[in-house]
């Protein structure tokens, strides 16, 4: 990474210099197939940049990380590349008023998802080629002015191997054995796209005819590998791909600007999905090769449409700089949430984005990284870091409540007059609020400053005092923050009464809500009064129907009453934001994590949202392996498997909660018992009623096998023979990294530590396998390990790489005030390394120190 960092003043300072007035880009891609030579694999990039400069006869400087440069022509000079390009920047000095740059390049292909990745698939060979840059990364693949307000119209011409079809932005046509693409809008470098192979596709149409009688007409594609196409469900894709455009027209009065829709499934991505206009990527997992829940398609559904809404909030309205990131992530966000619920069969959305992507919000924001949504971005590594639960999670909650604050219809009307006076243009976050105060009416300055500009979340606790009649004399609502984020903020929030209702026998039965108020909340203390005389509730739920962001705390008679009656609470998102608070409460140190998992095992099995049950298996999982006491952790897991396989053989044959059920059941078994029924599932001598034993879910119970040392490395050849493609051979990768030996760990972290040979998947794979938590001893070792390789995995890959090991083998596991002093001592010894890694480890020694207040707690409640 050396050179490749860009400071948000380099790029303001080029941006006052520089307009760009168009590119040229020629790739000639035929080496991506047959044998090479030995070094890196490369392929020949010629770009040509025409653009004007505002004084002319200084210097600047264009993007380039390429092996080596050919030939570099400035204005019809030749320049030598051996003293202008340096492997990341090329100088320009002299600039005329108007200029034209053209350089001849070798780029390499890539193996970590950053620049043109290159997979060859193990099933039938077969090589494909995609195009991933967000932030930086198109300098990987041509030269450029890499930053995103120095957006310019693409041409793109690509030659590629006979018989492969290549895709760009724009319509592509091949002639004469070159594939030629319609010029783009002006759009930024990091959402240009090349995608290249022997792809499956599948196309359709999409037509919509406006109130003046014109009518668009948007081409649509989908494609995947070839070895996938047997699972693809295109037609399920274009469903809610035309919901979505029905959706977005109807509300952004603005047609879709990009022509075609082409939505490319590819293999080994780093991220869920990109918004290149007219060419979105995503993960190729999204296409599922065995059975899965419905959580699984609904997520889906939400990338589709969080994409989606980027074709506005981000490609025909782009923010200047990454400190702005939020203008356009934070709306996607909401937005595919928005249209999810309002667009698709998924009508249930706002729980899933309550429960799942609140708390990665939750998490972030109390990180010692916290920020506020529009943050400092200094430089690419500082964006690279900042596609969090700040970014993402927490500005679509803060944009939820803004709905909520200024209505619906004055929200939406402030986006279209922000589409339309901004188009193809660049903003900050001033530009967006003056559209919305123009429509509301309201000024946002103090909103913003509050919501926007500040970092931290908020509790809210309930305060109720009754009369000597039993109803409620007093509701009150306390707020209350960190001490290293003192803001106290306004909060448009719903509260909830509830209590059983009673059954025409005379008994008790469900938690139903008789009287809610919206109140605004602001200070420290803040009286309900519409709710005084109400009958005295057994729960009161603060932020019901999820309208605000703020961590939701409980009185103690309505925790007692969650303690025995949670799973009575009959509305779905009600009880979803009860679980949220309580695994809050469980982070927080102020629930003991043994009582965490008994909630579970008690009222897990009647949660009907396979999103929440799915979530609360991770949540257990986590409590047992990070927050309760390790003496207890034997006895928890044995609890947790005995109860997940109760619920396993409750649930109904071939439902999704029964597969749901027998994941969780994989993933926590550890007795013998447990793992002799798991093989016995593989064999095929052990069924369960309806639980078809398909090939994903075969790894799923081989993993555990394979970490309790009982699925050796014969039958994991075995079992990649029988699914030998590129998932067979993740999977394979992630189980013999799992098993119980110090060989096999020092030979994973040989492979992801010492060499760069494996590909990101396998990265991330071998990653997955080597940390397991029953394997603490095994592991211990690596403590040391780890800090002394940090640094140098920082300075020598990229920075996706990167990322993905410093986090991934931070010794968590190492649960330990040792392991926390170590961490400490880095950090000192460290001052003046990369800020990023900084950040990195720091997160990862807040997430270590959490852990261990808590582990504390449940040994003190224990007690």
């Amino acid at each position: 990474m050396p050179g490749e960092n860009l400071s948000r003043d380099e790029a303001q300072e080029r941006a006052a210099l520089l307009s760009v007035d168009g590119y040229e880009v020629s790739l000639d891609l035929r080496s991506a197939v047959g044998d090479t030579e030995a070094g890196a694999r490369t392929f020949r990039s010629v770009a040509t940049i025409r653009f004007r400069c505002a004084e002319p006869g200084v210097a600047s400087f264009a993007d380039l990380i390429a092996p080596s440069v050919t030939a570099v022509s400035l204005n019809g000079r030749d320049l030598d590349p051996g003293e202008v390009f340096d492997g990341t920047r090329i100088r320009l000095e002299d600039l005329a008023a108007e200029n034209e740059l053209v350089v001849d390049a070798q780029c390499a292909y890539s193996r970590t998802g950053e620049g043109m990745h290159r997979f060859v698939d193990p099933e039938d060979g077969e090589t494909y080629l995609y195009t991933q840059y967000e932030p930086a990364d198109s300098r990987r693949v041509f030269a450029n002015f890499e930053q995103p307000d120095l957006k310019a119209p693409f041409r793109f011409e690509v030659r590629a191997p006979e018989g492969w079809v290549v895709w760009s932005n724009g319509v592509g046509e091949l002639t004469d054995g070159v594939w030629k693409f319609a010029e783009t809008k002006p759009i930024s470098t990091y959402i240009t796209a090349v995608v290249a192979g022997p792809y499956h596709y599948v196309t359709d149409s999409y037509s919509r005819t406006f109130d003046d009688g014109t009518t668009l007409e948007i081409p649509l594609g989908a494609m995947c590998r070839k070895g996938l196409a047997p699972h693809f469900d295109a037609d399920d894709v274009f469903l809610v791909t035309k919901q979505g455009l029905d959706f977005f027209h109807d509300h952004f009065d603005y047609p879709y600007p990009f022509g075609k829709y082409d939505q490319a499934f590819v293999p080994e991505y780093n991220l869920g999905a990109m918004e290149n206009p007219g060419l979105v990527t995503f993960r190729e997992e999204y296409i599922f090769r065995g059975k899965v829940t419905r959580a699984s398609y609904e997520g889906r559904a939400n990338v589709i449409l969080h994409e989606m809404a980027h074709m506005w909030f981000g490609d025909l309205v782009t923010m200047e700089w990454w400190d702005d990131l939020w203008l356009k992530e934070s709306f996607a966000d909401f937005m595919g949430a928005f249209a999810l619920v309002g667009a698709t069969r998924f009508e249930d959305g706002w729980i899933t984005f309550a429960n799942r992507r609140k708390a990665w919000a939750y998490r972030a924001d109390q990180l010692p990284s916290t920020h506020p949504i529009t943050a400092d971005i200094r430089d690419l590594q500082d964006a690279k870091l900042n596609f969090d639960g700040i970014t993402y999670a927490k500005g679509a909650s803060v944009l939820k409540q803004l709905v909520a604050y200024v209505g619906q219809d004055a929200f939406l009307e402030g986006a279209r007059r922000y589409f339309k006076r901004n188009a193809y243009g660049n903003t900050r976050l001033g530009d967006l609020l003056s559209a919305l105060e123009e429509t509301s009416g309201r000024d946002l300055a103090t909103w913003s400053r509050a919501w926007l500009q500040t970092a931290g979340v908020n509790s809210l606790t309930p305060q109720v005092i009754l009369g000597a009649d039993g109803r409620v004399a007093e509701l009150s609502v306390l707020q209350e923050a960190a001490e290293s984020h003192p803001e106290l903020r306004p909060h448009r929030v719903a509260v909830g009464l509830y209590r059983r209702e009673t059954r025409p026998d005379g008994e008790t039965g469900s938690l139903v809500r008789y009287a809610r108020a919206e109140t605004d909340v602001d200070g420290p203390r803040t009286v309900v009064g519409e709710l005084v005389g109400a009958d005295a509730p057994e729960l009161v739920l603060v932020n019901d129907d999820d309208l605000t962001y703020c961590k939701i705390r409980f009185d103690e008679n309505s925790l007692a009453t969650l303690r025995e009656r949670l799973g009575d609470i009959t509305d779905p998102l009600a009880r979803a934001l009860c679980w949220s608070a309580l695994w809050n409460l469980t982070r927080d140190g102020m629930m003991p994590a043994r009582d965490f998992v008994g909630l579970v095992l008690r009222f897990a099995g009647r949660e009907s949202d396979i999103g929440v049950l799915q979530m609360l298996h991770a949540w257990a999982d986590s409590a047992l392996t990070h927050y309760a006491a390790p003496d207890w952790r034997t006895t928890g897991g044995r609890l947790l498997a005995q109860g997940a396989l109760k619920e396993l053989r409750l649930a109904e044959p071939g439902s999704q909660h029964q597969l749901t059920w027998a994941r969780f059941f994989a993933a926590v078994a550890s007795e013998r018992a447990d793992l002799r029924l798991l093989q016995d599932l593989l064999d095929g001598t052990a069924k369960i009623d309806g639980l078809d034993v398909d090939q994903e879910l075969r790894w799923a119970l081989l993993e555990p096998l394979a970490a309790h040392g009982i699925a050796d490395e014969s039958a994991l050849a075995a079992e990649l023979a029988r699914d030998d493609t590129a998932s067979g051979k993740r999977h394979q990768v992630r189980c013999l990294a799992a098993r119980p030996s110090a060989a096999v760990k020092a030979q994973a972290w040989a492979q992801v530590v010492e060499s760069d040979a494996l590909s990101n998947a396998l990265v991330e794979a071998t990653i997955a396998g080597f940390t397991q938590p029953s394997q603490r001893e095994l592991l211990a070792p690596y403590a040391g390990k780890y800090f002394a390789a940090i640094e140098r995995i920082w300075a020598e890959r990229s920075i996706q790489i990167g990322m993905d090991v410093v986090k991934g083998l931070f010794p968590s596991l190492q649960g330990s005030q040792e392991t926390l002093d170590a961490t400490d001592a880095w950090l000192t010894a460290h001052e003046g390394a990369a800020p990023a890694l900084r950040r990195l480890v720091l997160e990862a020694r807040d997430d270590l120190a959490r852990a261990l207040r808590g582990q504390r707690y449940d040994a003190a409640t224990a007690g």
